[in-house]
């Protein structure tokens, strides 16, 4: 989910965005609900290749691999 999917979200239901002591509030908002959908995403991915029949030296560098990048974002 990016941020002007958010916003949108926002202005549908009427969230006052544009108000200026909403601004800073709104950007703020929107960092931490990026990070958190990015964060269960990466742990999705992670449980899937978890649960997968890969042999395990295989499984461990795609999941080191998908964490490292996560971390580097």
């Amino acid at each position: 989910m990016k941020q002007d999917e958010i916003i949108e979200m926002a202005r549908q239901v009427g969230y006052p965005i544009q108000h200026p002591e909403w601004q800073k509030a709104t950007e703020e908002f929107v960092a931490l609900v990026e990070e958190k959908v990015a964060t269960k995403e990466t742990e999705d991915i992670i449980q899937i290749i978890s649960e997968t029949p890969y042999s395990n030296w295989f499984r461990d560098d795609v999941i080191a691999a998908i964490r490292a990048r996560g971390e580097q974002a």
